[in-house]
This record gives structure tokens, C-alpha cells and sequence, in this order.
């Protein structure tokens, strides 16, 4: 027999076990899930999505047509204070800002918050935001919590971290109350449904997101729910109506050419997953980010 049994691969996403010292472009896990409203288990999240991604390691990316593993550095996961919210948000910030690219693998939403402030701090300044979600995430407090998984970009837009102008929300379709609903849009926040999606096409929406964001650096947040369980059950807050895998697929290579400066997938909880169906849809949406990077970012 000659070559690796796929089952067999490094444990690192596409297998990679290395981690340079400086790498242009690093993927990290960040195991934590206490900011969770319903269902916890996305702490389990990140060796999931690597698990799946074996998968994906048998050849070329079939539109890049180049190796995604190339160049590409796991560095393990970041250390977060067990039980404390604000204090895991500070060490998550911190391990954060010593990355030049950062890929990361949640985890719940709560972390998209601080890896924004330290991208914020690298880039001097307010980013863009490509968000997939089935839920707005711009509650003041989730439950009481104030930093709970549903108000990471609320508190992004108040902080300035993110340009809300230049912020769209994709696949959204959960209950919201009506005053968050219009804060939202009053900070100039775009808004597109999933059933905007369904009835749009992905090329309308792809122009409508490349119209949002236009060519200054953005951040990519994608939150598994925005799929519908049908092809992402294993997450904490399921939402039916979503999108399917090829048209988030589709939609993600729609967009090259827009000047992202990092990216999360978040909220894969393996524990209501089947046949690995989540954290592979996952995986997968984390390579097509890669593949619209340039070679050697």
C-alpha cells in the first residue's frame, strides 16, 4: 500500500500539523461555548470540522486548482478562562492579535466579538462584515447575558469595530423583537433573508453582497444555522428554512476578488449532528473561503 489511509491523516484541518512561527495565514480552534442560549456542544465544534475535513484532502481545489493546505498553518487552539465569558473574550482577543490571517473554528458566536476587536486593532480601523446567520446576533444581551452569543456584532457596531454600512446579514429568518430588528437597519445594517436568497439566486445576492462591502478589508462570519437542518443539524439554535449547502457553497465562490481580511465558522455542535453532515458542510465552507485567497496570502 503506498500513501496515508484518509483516516489515518494529521489531526490539523486538511491535515496540516504545522505551525510556523509567523504564518501568513493560520487556522485556529477556539473550543468555547458558555455564551449559548439552547443547546451547548460547539465547544466540541473545532475537532469536528477538522475531523471532517479528511474529507477534502485528496486533490486540488476543482475551481482555485491548487492545494489549500499549502501555505497553511493550524495552530492548535487558544486557551480560554473555563467559565468566565469576558475574561475568555480578553485571552481570546489577545491570542488573536498575533496572527496576520486568521481562520478560526468555533465554537459559539460569542468569539466572532473579540477576534473582531483584535482584527480591528491590525487593520487600524473599522472592517466590513459578511455575515451568514439565520439570526441577526445584534440582541444588547442574550438572555440577560451581555455578552452572550446573540449581541457579538452589537456590541461589535457600537464598539466600531465593524462599518455597519458595510455590513450584510445573509440567510436570516429567526424571531427578532422589532426594536432590535429596526436598530439594526437604522445603523445601516443590509438585511437579506433566506427566503431572499431562495427567491433572488445567488448571483443577484453575490452583486448585492460585493455592493455592500465594496473593495476595503471585511470579515467573513459564518454561522452554521444559516444552513437549514435539513444540511446542518448538529448546531445549538436551528432555524428551518435556511439555506442549502450548494447555494452557501455557490455563494462563497461568488465572491472573489473581495478584500477579506479573515474569517469563523461557529456553532457546529457534533452532538446533534449526523453522519458528520455539519461539521463536513462546515469544513468545506471554511476551504472555499481559502480557495478565493490569494496563493500565499
Amino acid at each position: 500500500m503506498t500513501g496515508i489511509p484518509t483516516f489515518a491523516v494529521s489531526g490539523g484541518f486538511l491535515g496540516v500539523s504545522r505551525r510556523a512561527a509567523d504564518p501568513a495565514l493560520a487556522v485556529a480552534g477556539i473550543p468555547f461555548d458558555i455564551a449559548t442560549t439552547n443547546r451547548p456542544g460547539a465547544r466540541f465544534g473545532p475537532d469536528a470540522i477538522r475531523r471532517a475535513s479528511r474529507m477534502l484532502v485528496d486533490g486540488d481545489h476543482p475551481l482555485a486548482r491548487r492545494d489549500l493546505a499549502a501555505g497553511l498553518s493550524d495552530v492548535g487552539d487558544f486557551g480560554i478562562a473555563l467559565g468566565d465569558v469576558p475574561a475568555s473574550l480578553a485571552l481570546i482577543e489577545k491570542q488573536a492579535g498575533a496572527f496576520r490571517h486568521l481562520v478560526t473554528l468555533g465554537g459559539d458566536h460569542a468569539i466572532a466579538l473579540p477576534l473582531l476587536r483584535a482584527l480591528a486593532k491590525r487593520q487600524r480601523g473599522p472592517v466590513g462584515l459578511v455575515h451568514f446567520d439565520a439570526h441577526v446576533d445584534t440582541w444588547p444581551d442574550s438572555f440577560g447575558q451581555p455578552y452572550g452569543h446573540g449581541s457579538c456584532f452589537y456590541h461589535a457596531i457600537r464598539e466600531g469595530l465593524v462599518d455597519p454600512r458595510r455590513m450584510i446579514q445573509i440567510g436570516i429568518r429567526s424571531p427578532v423583537q422589532t426594536d432590535v430588528l429596526d436598530w439594526t437597519l437604522g445603523q445601516g445594517v443590509s438585511i437579506l433573508s433566506a427566503q431572499d436568497v431562495h427567491e433572488q439566486g445567488v448571483a443577484a445576492v453575490a452583486e448585492r453582497i460585493r455592493s455592500v462591502v465594496g473593495l476595503a478589508p471585511a470579515y467573513l462570519s459564518f454561522d452554521i444555522d444559516a444552513l437549514d437542518p435539513a444540511f446542518a443539524p448538529g448546531t445549538g439554535t436551528p432555524e428551518i428554512g435556511g439555506l442549502a449547502t450548494w447555494q452557501a457553497q455557490a455563494l462563497i465562490r461568488s465572491l472573489g476578488g473581495v478584500n477579506f481580511a479573515g474569517m469563523d465558522m461557529v456553532e457546529v455542535a457534533p452532538a446533534y449532528d449526523h453522519a458528520e453532515i455539519t461539521a463536513l458542510a462546515a469544513a468545506t465552507l471554511v476551504c472555499e473561503y481559502l480557495a478565493l485567497l490569494p496563493p500565499g496570502i
